[in-house]
């Protein structure tokens, strides 16, 4: 029962409405116990009913103001171009101006958005009914026509989007009718409507070349749009959800430092930051009118060793790094409690496809001794490449550097700035670390970074059987045959792939106490990155 509904209960519709029209105006407990008192009831129910009505109050959404949010990412590369999103930053961005034609809620179940209804009778051919009355920030009203484009570009290698491989699996996207649009797949997937709930599927105009205006149905108009700097966004009045969204305006800015993010926060500069250290969250909560927010989810930092050039071409090197782990020391030093341990394979506990029976790969110098010696490194420096912008990395990259030279291996840890790292260093370093935010489904993540031919497969690892029983998986349609299959893939992943996962990391921000309505989504931090339509500020 929420707040506005208790407190019916206790004095009727009638009052209730006065007493929260009197706390809109600006009334004080004080002031509300007047009223009731004044009004024959007794001083104690009273007390009760005031506590009530200032709780309802605050979880009352308030239309108005402005705030001052840093995500930790910031690159030239920034875009307003949905299939070439590629990080958190672009990802709140996205949130801001687009919708896509599925959202999904804190369960990670696609609901629907600018598809008001979505059925299929075999997985492979999908009706969508779209919304009526939903308009661009131009005024064009939305047609089927802008929802067969925004789909079938992601298959054109000329448009080099990132979702190229979820979108392989698309066979045709066609205007059945006025308000609706089928998409018929190569093969069944139960999982589309979760597709087409993520970032890069968000809804753009027919024909779009030009994303600098990001002209899209979203709850906030783009007002000013710097790539690697900020970008400032204004409510959208013609918004087709009933009083969203709440706030006027939005700044936004990318600060890769997480110590200059809770600088700015604390200090009044900024009302809600992205990736918070572990080790900052209880100066967070210590300072008046500030606070943390969690999501457990399943983000990673990972050591990818690419298989096609350098060590990691060795699979016994490979070995030897992930047996260099001590995961429960990262877990308990690094991540302070706010992870779980990883198995070397992505798909973390909270998933249903998780498999439980794999066994874990434990802390041990002496195997990891072993096929150093099949691998015949010698002496060599590895240089392994690492930055802040991949949460924990740094301190991961350390930890790793000391139990490695414990076994005489010379790992060279090479720390590089935060700006740039995502489009200068991240898949290109033959053996350096990466991050990956949360995906909303298993065959999400395994399609864009583990499949063959996925543009982040960061370790080039390739694998006729692993792609065989992604695509088998992916049109099975008994529930335990599918769960048996992605455990299959988990086990290649965990024995072959060139890519070390220690640890599942919680998303952590940090906020005003005067902002309110986030919730957790576990797609990651700030309300999995579609906080924008959803928060207000206190009065």
């Amino acid at each position: 029962m929420n707040g506005k509904s208790k407190l019916q209960d206790m004095v009727g519709p009638q009052e209730s409405l006065e007493l929260l029209s009197a706390l809109k105006r600006g009334a004080t407990r004080r002031d509300l116990l007047a009223m009731l008192s004044g009004g024959g009831m007794q001083l104690a129910l009273a007390a009760g009913v005031a506590g009530t009505a200032m709780s309802a109050h605050a979880q009352t959404p308030r239309r108005g103001g402005r705030i001052r949010v840093a995500g930790a990412t910031a690159a030239i590369s920034d875009t307003l171009d949905p299939a070439k999103m590629a990080n958190q930053t672009d990802y709140s961005r996205g949130t801001m101006l687009y919708n896509g034609l599925t959202a999904l809620d804190g369960s990670l179940t696609p609901q629907p958005a600018l598809a008001e209804s979505f059925t299929t009778k075999d997985a492979k051919t999908w009706v969508f009914k779209l919304r009526k009355g939903v308009s661009f920030h131009d005024g064009k009203a939305l047609q089927p026509a802008d929802v067969v484009f925004s789909l079938l570009r992601h298959k054109d290698a000329a448009t080099a989007s990132k979702a190229k491989a979820l979108a392989d699996q698309i066979d045709s996207v066609k205007a059945s009718g006025p308000n609706e649009v089928t998409v018929t797949l190569t093969q069944p997937n139960a999982d589309l409507p979760v597709i087409l709930g993520t970032f890069n599927f968000l809804i753009v105009k027919d024909g779009t070349t030009d994303f600098t205006t990001g002209i899209g149905t979203g709850p906030f108009k783009l007002k000013e749009f710097k790539p690697g700097v900020r970008s400032i966004v204004v409510r959208n009045d013609a918004y087709w959800k009933p009083g969203q969204p709440y706030l006027d305006e939005i700044s936004f800015v990318g600060i890769g430092d997480e110590g200059a993010r809770v600088n700015a926060l604390l200090s009044g500069d900024l009302d809600l930051v992205a990736a918070v250290n572990p080790r900052s969250v209880e100066r967070v909560r210590s300072t008046p009118g500030y606070t943390i927010f969690g999501t457990q989810s399943g983000q990673y930092s990972d050591l990818i060793m690419r298989k096609d050039m350098g060590p990691g071409a060795n699979p016994d090197f490979v070995l030897a790094m992930k047996y260099l782990f001590d995961r429960e020391q990262m877990r308990k030093s690094i991540a302070l409690g706010h992870a779980v341990v990883a198995n070397d394979q992505p798909i973390d506990p909270t998933n249903r496809f998780f498999f439980a029976g794999l066994p874990k790969r434990p802390y041990d110098p002496e195997k990891a001794k072993f096929h150093l010696a099949k691998a015949k490194v010698g002496s060599a420096r590895i240089p392994i490449v690492t930055s802040p912008a991949a949460t924990y990395s740094v301190e991961m990259a350390l930890v790793l550097q000391q139990s490695a030279a414990r076994i005489g291996l010379n790992l060279d840890v090479k720390r590089m700035p935060a700006d740039g790292y995502w489009s200068n260093h991240w898949l290109n370093s033959p053996v350096g670390f990466g991050n990956v935010n949360p995906r909303p489904s298993a065959d999400a993540l395994l399609t864009q970074f583990f499949k063959s031919d996925a543009t982040w497969n960061g370790s080039r690892w390739k694998s006729d059987k692993f792609d065989q029983l992604l695509l088998g998986a992916r049109a099975e349609t008994d529930a335990a045959k599918r769960k048996q299959m992605y455990a299959d893939m988990q086990v290649l992943i965990h024995e072959e792939c060139g890519v070390g996962i220690p640890m599942f990391l919680a998303s952590i921000d940090g906020h005003s106490t005067k902002l309110k309505g986030l919730k957790p989504i576990p797609l990651g931090g700030l309300m999995g990155y579609s906080f924008a339509e959803n928060v207000w500020l206190e009065a």
